[in-house]
């Protein structure tokens, strides 16, 4: 497939912004409500993350034929996807608008506190399941084999969670206990397990190439259907977007730069972080390596996506 620069802003960024969300969310809901200055921290943290949401959004509508018929695609969410995401989307703004009010006006003893502890919760839930729809979008798509594997919606979300994680740790410190004590060692372990999980993947789409023949690529092996009418002999759309062809050397190299740039950069940055008491580098090095590994890698995600179209040509 063809990797559209607009589709990877929008998967990067969202992701991101919708994984800092839910650790957001889950933080302000499981652990002590924040209260004075702390508040202006999550504040800065919830206009951080809406602001990486609203910008991949944004640039999801520069890959649209129409755009200013955008808003057509909120209207088949009963079977589509695509439209459950859209719709969860902008759903998860309303709580997040609501928290971001109540962390402004400051949280008292009683129901003020669990009211923020639902708002927070609700962002938590929304933002998590925005991330899974984005996911099934690729994952939905039975003629792009690729697309279908089971490691890509946990790969998604995922990559969220890391993407998003490690900003979080910009508002603790190291050595914190609960929520904020676990946190740097989560991130750890996601990264660890997402680069098993790629490893895996990309290993199971290597083995897995397209179907050999059109009677394959149809449901009826061992046939030989005929072509009604034959290739065209110059590019059009198909050949533009779902035949996309990247080198099998540019694709390795790639692989290994998304690898230390995802996992092996921010695990260094996280235990050099935690060695120094929290000294000022590691982490933005840790969370700008990390976009970068997640843009290289959703680069791969489409561009070694063979759809069965191409069998025709």
């Amino acid at each position: 497939m063809n990797p559209a620069f607009s589709v990877l802003i929008f998967t990067t960024l969202s992701g991101a912004g919708l994984g800092l969300w839910t650790w957001l969310g889950l933080r302000i809901a499981l652990g002590e409500p924040p209260r004075d200055f702390q508040a202006l921290g999550w504040i800065l943290l919830l206009f951080y993350a809406g602001i990486a949401v609203a910008l991949g959004l944004l640039a999801s509508f520069w890959h649209l034929g129409k755009p200013l018929r955008a808003w057509r695609a909120f209207s088949q969410w009963r079977t589509s996807w695509l439209s459950r995401e859209g719709v969860l989307a902008v759903a998860t703004f309303v709580p997040a608008a609501a928290l971001l009010l109540m962390l402004s006006e400051g949280t008292g003893p009683g129901r003020t506190d669990m009211g923020v502890r639902v708002m927070a919760g609700a962002v938590a839930l929304l933002s998590l399941a925005t991330i899974a729809c984005t996911a099934m979008i690729y994952a939905s798509l039975k003629p792009i084999p690729a697309w279908r594997h089971r490691l890509v919606v946990p790969g998604y979300i995922l990559f969220a969670l890391l993407t998003g994680g490690l900003p979080m740790l910009l508002s603790t410190w190291p050595g914190a206990g609960g929520f904020d004590g676990t946190l740097p060692w989560l991130l750890a372990a996601i990264a660890l397990v997402l680069l098993v999980l790629k490893l895996a993947y990309w290993r199971d789409i290597d083995r897995s190439p397209l179907p050999q023949s059109r009677g394959d690529a149809i449901g009826l092996p061992h046939r030989k259907p005929s072509v009604f009418e034959r290739p065209h002999t110059e590019a059009n759309y198909i050949t533009r977007e779902m035949a996309f062809a990247v080198a099998r050397r540019h694709a390795r190299l790639l692989r290994i730069a998304s690898v230390l740039l995802f996992a092996c950069i921010p695990l260094l940055c996280l235990f050099a972080w935690h060695a120094t008491a929290g000294a000022g580098w590691p982490l933005p090095l840790a969370i700008g390596s990390a976009l970068l590994g997640a843009f290289a890698e959703r680069w791969l995600f489409f561009a070694q996506a063979k759809h069965m179209v191409t069998l025709y040509y």
